[in-house]
């Protein structure tokens, strides 16, 4: 995702938070991955008002634009403190740069259809999360863009989604993963284009088509709309420190043995 399809960055965000509105909690952390600037972060802010703001800017940002981003969630934070994490590492490492349930809330937009492995990213959502907490999500699903697939351009300029997961995929990856109580929802937005210059650029900054010289561009059929096919959900952690399965086999922390006493059967 680049900034020239910041709008839809910012439409999606303000739907996923109509649909937070019916989910109760309070969360004290929260991470933004990515992390982009617009107003659904004050909303979150108002709407959280004693949350500590995480903040994991997204790629392509430059450092002043990073900076102002830190200041403004670290001012929503009450300047109690926030700390930053990072798609560009995330990326490079695979891991998010915080410690083992740390955050209540993590908040995604659009950013698992760009991902190599998004089952990996839920595994570092699972680590991050505290026991009760919420990640709440949206990605593009597999029929972006689907009207590129027939128009008469070279094949070659075309792309896949990184990763072209359904919400049916991804509702299994949740459970396999061992979030609880999976909510999927899936909407189609159509999007209605007067010139080819625009439809290329949002095609290329959603990551479905590489660089087009103006000569292709004069030589191809383009069309006229492109539809979005856009994924949300949400997945609590419950029951984080319970047993864990390896190999088809549960293992138990002792820990969590309770020896039952006569006054515990009376």
């Amino acid at each position: 995702m680049t900034q020239p399809i910041r709008w839809l960055q910012a439409e999606i965000a303000d739907r996923m938070l109509q649909k937070l509105d019916i989910v109760k909690l309070q969360p004290r952390h929260v991470l933004l991955i990515p992390d982009f600037p617009g107003v659904h972060a004050r909303f979150l802010a108002k709407r959280f008002p004693r949350a500590y703001f995480h903040c994991a800017p997204e790629m392509g940002l430059s450092k002043p634009e990073v900076l102002k981003l830190k200041l403004s969630r670290l001012w929503a934070s009450r300047l109690k403190g926030a700390s930053l994490a990072s798609v560009d590492e995330y990326q490079k490492t695979g891991r998010i740069n915080l410690p083992d349930s740390s955050v209540d809330l993590i908040f995604s937009v659009l950013l698992m259809q760009d991902l190599l492995d998004p089952k990996h990213f839920l595994q570092e959502c699972w680590r991050v999360l505290k026991e009760g907490g919420l990640l709440c999500f949206s990605y593009l699903g597999p029929d972006t863009g689907k009207e590129l697939r027939s128009a008469v351009i070279d094949q070659g300029h075309l792309k896949e989604l990184t990763s072209p997961w359904d919400m049916h995929d991804m509702g299994d990856a949740l459970q396999g993963e061992r979030f609880s109580d999976p909510v999927m929802d899936m909407e189609f937005l159509n999007l209605s284009y007067e010139s080819d210059e625009v439809i290329l650029t949002d095609a290329k900054a959603l990551n479905l088509i590489k660089p087009v010289d103006q000569a292709t561009l004069n030589s191809v059929k383009l069309p006229q709309n492109l539809t979005l096919e856009v994924v949300y959900g949400h997945a609590w952690v419950i029951g984080k420190h319970l047993a864990k399965a390896k190999d088809h086999v549960a293992y138990i922390d002792p820990n969590q043995i309770q020896r039952k006493t006569r006054s515990d059967s009376a």
